[in-house]
């Protein structure tokens, strides 16, 4: 990196740091913290929401998903409009109506402390394990590629988002999460810019989508009813729902957000912004990985992209071997450009039998260079069985490090970090606040003063970030990241959905059978994701309806031994 890109990079981070504890300093009570005074605008609360989501893991993980295996990780997103109508609809008029700091305080009303306290310990188990994958994400990949230290990293993202998040709270994760929108696009945008631009000449925008197309990237719908396909458009629109009603109705590090509009009026806007404007800009991300692939079909690119892999397996007794792999890599390459070359030329003289003849020939050079890519996946695993051969989170850093000018590199870099800032901001900010109000205040009564729980909450805020940043010390690298993210969140998120269905549609359930029944299902849904029972989207509904039917039994089953016999 050029003194230019750390200086970018720098100035970026310490900017973020420094508006975000500007701005909010001086919390006087636990709503001016927790909720930001309740002062927040539409598109603040939209801004937050997307940024809340689209973590690290988003912008290094989507455009390399999309480099292998094309648009259809799309259809995970889905059911997310569907989602956001439903929550402006059910939950956000319940929320302001019974005016909660948190959406665990609703299910004590509905059901018993107990039921409220399960709810918040689920919770707090997920988001802490996410809390420490959106600062291990992107440090582990910037260790590999730039060769920085792992563990100073993960310190580093750490202490720069405890700093402002302990210190304004709700609002500075809000007002921060803004500029950070800002940054990660801009840079998103450019980045796509320069990719086509780095084209060869006669490659128009239309012809690299139709050679994207070619290779099958570009099949963005798949109406496959196997449940065990990973993204469909049925799991996305099922699976992707649950997970959208429980993340975004159920999940504090969400709910917060929205619970600081100032209206009804301003959180339901600022839901309909994000429902509207998510697939897109995911869509786009999708599109940037596709441009990468393009590239490449017309650019050297290494066997494997994570360099720590490759450095691995060229120390060990295997170099000889993958020496052997990568000169067939080379090989293909040069197959590979010919074939679309032919392709291109086939397709501007509109030549359908040759065009489809070129096709067929990029097709079959596919299939050979992943076979090859796999036997030198297995070589690695071999070399050292504990490095990470799954190199889908290094393409585009590896694209961004090697081809994008000086300067650049610092902004998109900034992206990265910036992402891992925001959605780690907002899961401390809800880790504390649980903490703080559902079990620490709950437990301990009213008993102290305002500025008592504000301190309480930021202590637990503190103390959640030194958590985060222990299990991204000892955190490791499970398939693709934002995989690994919706994964744990499927395994916990479709239980809280149920019981949160429970209380709003069905009366006749109460506390005692709620309680043994999110015990019961959490066990189930770990067991079949342990024994790959289905695809993890599917969990979120499978976990939903478990809880949902196991309550109704035990509360029919309690109801009927209650039933006094009749006499006589």
């Amino acid at each position: 990196m050029a003194t230019i890109d750390w200086i970018i990079l720098g100035g970026t981070l310490l900017f973020i740091v420094a508006f975000g504890v500007w701005k909010t300093k001086g919390s006087k009570d636990v709503n001016d913290y927790v909720l930001g005074g309740k002062s927040a605008q539409w598109w603040t609360i939209g801004l937050s929401v997307m940024a809340t989501q689209a973590s690290a893991i988003t912008f290094l993980s989507t455009p390399g998903q999309a480099y292998h295996d094309g648009m259809g990780f799309v259809q995970f997103y889905f059911g997310l409009p569907l989602a956001m109508i439903s929550i402006c609809v059910v939950f956000i008029p319940l929320y302001h109506r019974l005016k909660v700091y948190t959406a665990y305080e609703f299910l004590e009303n509905r059901f018993d402390l107990k039921t409220r306290s399960l709810t918040a310990i689920l919770f707090l188990i997920q988001r802490g394990l996410s809390a420490g994958i959106t600062i291990y994400a992107p440090s582990i990949i910037l260790s590999a590629v730039l060769g920085w230290d792992l563990h100073t990293l993960n310190i580093i993202i750490g202490i720069l988002v405890i700093i402002y998040t302990v210190t304004g709270g709700t609002k500075a994760v809000s007002v921060t999460q803004k500029q950070q929108m800002f940054i990660i696009m801009t840079g998103m945008f450019i980045a796509f810019f320069f990719i086509l631009g780095y084209l060869p000449e006669n490659i128009t925008f239309n012809k690299a989508l139709k050679i994207a197309g070619a290779s099958d990237k570009l099949n963005i719908l798949d109406f496959d009813l196997n449940t065990s396909s990973r993204y469909t458009f049925w799991s996305g629109i099922t699976g992707g729902l649950f997970l959208s009603l429980a993340y975004f109705g159920t999940d504090q590090s969400q709910v917060q957000r929205y619970l600081s509009g100032r209206s009804v009026r301003e959180s339901q806007l600022g839901l309909i912004f994000n429902g509207i404007l998510k697939i897109p800009m995911q869509f786009f991300i999708l599109l940037v990985g596709v441009m990468v692939f393009v590239f490449f079909q017309y650019n050297h690119s290494p066997l494997n992209f994570n360099p720590s892999a490759t450095k691995a397996v060229m120390n060990s007794s295997y170099a000889s071997d993958y020496q052997i792999l990568e000169k067939e890599h080379l090989s293909l390459e040069v197959e590979k450009r010919i074939a679309q070359n032919k392709f291109s030329a086939a397709m501007d003289l509109k030549e359908y039998d040759a065009t489809q003849d070129a096709k067929q020939q990029i097709i079959s050079i596919n299939e050979k260079e992943k076979k090859n890519r796999e036997m030198a996946k297995a070589l690695i695993s071999k070399a050292d069985k504990n490095i990470e051969t799954n190199d889908k989170d290094y393409v585009f850093i590896h694209f961004i490090l090697t081809y994008l000018p000086k300067g650049l590199i610092g902004l998109l870099l900034a992206v990265i970090l910036s992402a891992a800032m925001s959605s780690t901001a907002s899961e401390l900010n809800a880790l504390g606040t649980i903490t703080a109000l559902d079990l620490y205040k709950r437990n301990r009564g009213e008993k102290s003063s305002p500025l008592h729980y504000v301190k309480a909450s930021k202590l637990f805020t503190l103390l959640w970030g030194i958590i985060a940043i222990l299990i991204a010390n000892y955190a490791n690298l499970f398939e693709n990241l934002i995989q690994l993210v919706n994964i744990i969140g499927s395994i916990f998120y479709g239980n809280v959905l149920g019981i949160f269905f429970i209380a709003f549609f069905f009366k006749y359930i109460k506390g005692n059978a709620v309680f043994v029944a999110a015990l019961i299902t959490q066990v189930i849904v770990i067991i079949g994701f342990y024994y790959d029972w289905m695809s993890y989207l599917w969990l979120n509904a499978f976990g939903c309806c478990v809880v949902i039917l196991l309550a109704y039994i035990l509360e029919s089953f309690d109801r009927l031994l209650k039933v006094p016999p009749v006499e006589g």
